[in-house]
């Protein structure tokens, strides 16, 4: 009897999984997207990304409701459990990323009206890329039990910051130089914000995919590098 009710849970543990990894891969090319979308200039792919974000909504729905009744199924105690509270974790910060994703194509539709600011696109499109290849990272761990590349994915959320940090101050600049910059300066600000607070959700992930693994959270705080004042993107 203890066999069979492991083996359904396995299975319910796997289909999950591949809840997790499909809502994942949808998330990772909603950052790329949106980003794309502003150095192309493309409203009709940033339309795209936004109506996607329903997607990646429905995903974690099903993933709790998953979730949900396997616990009520199996009973699962141990690292079993702690593996079904893993996956909602991931999926709730997956949601929000997909939410961080969505915004930034909304301002797109914005910026395209403006003249560029030299430089921002390239800049944000290669700090989304290096968030969107973290979680990438943070998702394999996940499915390895790889510990050491989640604690890799954790260190290198300082890289992230320091990217923010650098962009904060050229978008500063180019406001104090020409007034004329200011609006189209604070949309990527806010932009340059959602894709930071991505590399936050992602290493939160990486974190416990961690506590997953070895069933202890990361003992040392993880290293950040985002020195300016904390702002948020209530859109």
């Amino acid at each position: 009897m203890n066999e069979h009710i492991s083996s359904a849970y396995d299975r319910d543990l796997e289909a999950i999984t591949t809840l997790i990894m499909t809502m994942g891969g949808l998330v990772e090319d909603a950052i790329l997207k949106a980003v794309k979308s502003l150095s192309d200039r493309d409203v009709e792919l940033a339309e795209v990304v936004k109506k996607g974000d329903k997607a990646v909504d429905a995903l974690e729905i099903q993933i709790n409701e998953e979730a949900a009744r396997t616990i009520a199924l199996r009973a699962p105690v141990s690292k079993d459990l702690r593996s079904i509270l893993t996956v909602l974790r991931l999926a709730a910060s997956l949601e929000r990323i997909g939410d961080y994703a969505k915004n930034i194509a909304k301002r797109t539709s914005v910026l395209v009206e403006m003249n560029p600011v030299s430089g921002a696109d390239t800049a944000l499109r290669r700090m989304a890329r290096e968030v969107e290849q973290m979680l990438k990272d943070t998702l394999d761990a996940y499915v390895r039990g790889d510990a050491e590349l989640a604690e890799d994915v954790r260190q290198r959320d300082q890289e992230v910051d320091q990217m923010y940090n650098a962009l904060f101050r050229e978008f500063l600049t180019f406001m104090m130089e020409d007034p004329r910059n200011i609006t189209a300066c604070m949309h990527l600000h806010f932009m340059a914000k959602n894709i930071e607070r991505m590399g936050d959700l992602t290493t939160n992930m990486a974190e416990q995919v961690i506590y997953l693994v070895t069933g202890e959270m990361p003992d040392e705080a993880r290293p950040k590098s985002d020195k300016t004042a904390y702002v948020t993107d209530a859109s």
